[in-house]
């Protein structure tokens, strides 16, 4: 397999910085329009908020429940490239309906052909990134991957308002700039990745029969509870330009607080990925809820920009430590060919889990203010590290 050079980073193999690429010109696709697309169903299409809010809903609903079906899919067929190319095809192929949305109806259509393509490629590509990486770099390659796509989270927004600015205010002309990132990212995927055969493959059986379902052990099943009830602990990181605007944050400035993080996110992702191939994942992972623990306590004590800024970089550095580590336990515990299968599951519970916490968060706010919401948070984080104290057989 082909190598970059002999330095730790140059080991990963060339096909996960291939993935991380297409998903970083993905998000930059992605984010340019998402970004702006609340203000743009509302204030150029007359949609209210409550069906903004809706149609939120039901397009996450939609990513959750394909990620399984694709995962599952992937290993029936023993390939997992076809299906990523798919997922990545479609969101490319929404990117200009955003732009030539004239009614709900059709961004509608745009927002959840995105979201099914979202869910398509999540699983497969997860399982791909673990099938082409030695055991030894699993860690570093997952981190790797996320690093590259979190730099296009922030990316994305920021050439968006660039562009804002510069087009005085044109969202159609932005939307059609961000297809161009899009389809490069398919482009890259389809000739820049070669897929490795299985080798000793069984023949084809269904992934989520009983006996399929048996082979994944209790040790994964772990991961899967886990992360679902860390998730619980780290809802969704819109309460954060919410606490941005409640202390006094300019409007103008209030979407720099998600730039903010997910820089420090994305120089922290790949650091700590390499570390947690070289230590337990599970004492690695445990540093990280702590590490959201404090920035929940300091959200919810503290007020003015200096502590909101301290929670912000917090809060990015555990994303940091934790996302592609999780992504690695999943690797480290399901069979080879349930691969795609784990990944789905695992990305069900926790984005059931994501939607639960947010829910709960926004009840919290609403009802006992701010400070409730991330105190709320702490003892989720509790509660995780509890769990953390028992180790099923097979964990790491």
């Amino acid at each position: 397999m082909a190598r970059i050079s002999n330095t730790a980073l140059g080991q990963i193999p060339t096909g996960v910085w291939t993935l991380g690429f297409v998903s970083l010109l993905m998000d930059v696709s992605s984010e340019m329009i998402h970004s702006l697309l609340p203000m743009f169903m509302v204030t150029t299409l007359g949609i209210s908020v409550a069906a903004v809010g809706l149609l939120e809903g039901l397009a996450e609903s939609t990513a959750l429940i394909v990620k399984v079906f694709s995962g599952v899919l992937s290993d029936y067929l023993g390939k997992r490239k076809g299906l990523a190319v798919l997922g990545y095809a479609l969101g490319a192929l929404s990117k200009p309906l955003f732009a030539l949305s004239s009614s709900f109806g059709v961004v509608a259509t745009a927002r959840l052909l995105d979201r099914f393509g979202k869910g398509i490629r999540g699983a497969p590509r997860d399982a791909l990134v673990a099938d082409i990486t030695p055991n030894h770099l699993r860690g570093a390659a997952f981190g790797l991957r996320q690093a590259l796509d979190t730099v296009g989270a922030f990316v994305g927004p920021l050439a968006g308002v660039g562009l804002m600015l510069l087009w005085a205010n044109d969202f159609r002309a932005v939307f059609w700039v961000a297809t161009l990132p899009g389809w490069l990212a398919v482009a890259l995927l389809f000739f820049g990745l070669h897929e490795p055969r299985r080798q000793h493959r069984e023949p084809r059986s269904n992934p989520i029969s009983r006996g399929n379902i048996r082979r994944l052990p209790l040790a994964y099943w772990w991961v899967v509870g886990l992360g679902a009830v860390f998730t619980l602990a780290r809802f969704s990181e819109a309460f954060l330009v919410l606490r941005a605007q409640q202390d006094g944050i300019p409007t103008a400035l209030v979407p720099l607080v998600m730039v903010a993080m997910n820089i420090i996110y994305a120089g922290s992702a790949y650091p700590f990925g390499k570390l947690s191939d070289g230590m337990s994942r599970r004492t690695l992972l445990g540093a990280g809820i702590v590490v959201l623990l404090a920035a929940d306590l300091v959200l919810a004590s503290s007020t003015g920009w200096m502590a909101l800024f301290v929670g912000v970089a917090l809060w990015g550095v555990h994303m940091g430590m934790t996302q592609g580590l999780l992504a690695a336990m999943v690797a480290d515990t399901a069979p080879q060919d349930l691969r795609g299968t784990a990944y789905g599951v695992f990305n069900l519970a926790s984005g059931l889990a994501m939607l639960i916490a947010s829910t709960l968060a926004g009840v919290l706010w609403q009802v006992w203010g701010a400070p409730s919401t991330f105190y709320a948070g702490a003892l989720f984080c509790v509660l995780s590290l509890m769990a953390l104290s028992w180790k099923p057989a097979g964990s790491s």
